[in-house]
């Protein structure tokens, strides 16, 4: 928890000025586009994430706010079913209305209510919703940056949306094993500073002894993969899988183009040649799977993997896991609406964990879980395997 309201308001108007930033190299007409369901208009990134400041704690802890528009609840509520009524999330790119500039004025209201709140010597409570808030904007920096991406490289030109982003590092080591003892490891996060609740319940974990690989698997290597007509054996894949990569005519990683004389990749410095040397990303946990039996290996739990993550850098692709999305012993979910935020999701999904070049600052832990369906990969997927 932040102590200090000057600091909390410091890293509220920095959050609040840094999610602007990322929309300022999009033309207008960008704002409003929505290429498919799990992908939102830039425009309602801007609206929702003040609408949570604005419902959760505005009108419930300033006596004397005054609600910008009535209709914006209906408009940016993402999935709170406590919180009333919403638009369909598959109308998003419908809403020619509220305006861009109208967002902007709604998001510059709802700031300075916060601020004068802050300044207001506000509870404990209202500090940690404000805190709350922040990270949950953080976390739309990320998918803002990722749906972007689908938006301009589902555009037939494949416009460029910053000619200075960096997607990768470079790391030409060979990839080396790690060992991990078998024994009894304690999971999750202490609740000492800052984190989710899904992060939360202290536990202990028995582990057989494995190894896993010192850095992620690399495009060089998932090209050989491809090569070798991965995407052709069924055995190789889930029955579910199988299905996906059938029906969708799936043959490569999202964003890759086959040319004559080779691979390019679309990035949000625009297309360029497929780097070899740089790590495999925007890959479903089903490619994931496939690819580690093709190799005869497999992918870590998300136990080996928080145990292990001291010894590897990370931070560069969100890494699927073999774990899926469940409550850890004793987790209970917040009262109210924020019970909404992680808890009703623990079905169907998968953890991934170590974050990603769009994630924002200081936003990951090594506790830190993220969660997918199994054939999304508009974020910034990556693997790494284990034995």
């Amino acid at each position: 928890m932040i102590t200090s309201s000057i600091s909390l308001l410091d890293f509220l108007l920095e959050t609040r000025e840094h999610t602007e930033t990322i929309c300022k190299p999009l033309q207008i007409e960008d704002y409003v586009v929505q290429p498919i369901e799990d992908v939102s208009p830039p425009k309602w990134h801007l609206g929702h994430t003040t609408w949570f400041f604005e419902d959760f704690i505005l009108k419930k802890h300033k006596t004397d706010y005054q609600v910008y528009d009535d209709h914006f609840a209906f408009v940016f509520n993402s999935y709170y079913e406590s919180m009333g009524a919403r638009v369909v999330r598959t109308d998003r790119g419908n809403l020619s209305r509220p305006t861009v500039d109208q967002v902007y004025s709604y998001r510059k209201h709802v700031t300075n209510a916060l601020k004068e709140l802050l300044e207001e010597n506000p509870s404990e409570e209202v500090e940690s919703l404000i805190e709350i808030g922040i990270h949950h904007e953080k976390q739309h920096q990320e998918l803002l940056l990722t749906d972007i991406k689908y938006i301009l490289g589902n555009n037939p030109l494949l416009p460029t949306y910053s000619s200075d982003f960096r997607e990768f590092q470079l790391n030409p080591k060979p990839a080396e094993w790690l060992s991990i003892d078998e024994g009894i490891y304690t999971i999750g996060h202490t609740g000492s500073d800052f984190c989710y609740d899904n992060e939360l319940g202290l536990h202990k974990v028995y582990l057989n002894s494995f190894e896993i690989s010192s850095r992620l698997v690399t495009n060089a290597e998932y090209l050989q993969f491809i090569e070798d007509s991965g995407y052709e054996q069924t055995l190789l894949w889930h029955s579910e899988g199988w299905s996906w990569v059938t029906e969708n005519n799936i043959i490569a990683p999202l964003y890759w183009h086959k040319q004559n004389d080779g691979w390019e990749y679309y990035g949000l410095n625009g297309l360029q040649k497929l780097n070899l040397e740089a790590p495999v990303t925007h890959i479903s946990y089903y490619e994931a799977f496939a690819y580690a039996q093709w190799k005869g290996m497999r992918l870590p739990t998300e136990f080996e993997w928080e145990v292990a993550q001291s010894q590897f850098n990370w931070g560069e692709r969100w890494e699927w896991t073999e774990s899926a999305y469940l409550p850890y012993p004793n987790y209970t979910k917040a009262p109210g609406a924020l019970g909404e935020y992680n808890g009703k999701f623990m079905v169907s999904q998968k953890t991934l964990r170590g974050g990603s070049v769009a994630t924002s600052k200081n936003h990951t832990r090594p506790t830190y879980r993220n969660f997918f369906h199994p054939q999304l990969r508009w974020q910034f997927t990556g693997l790494r395997l284990a034995r």
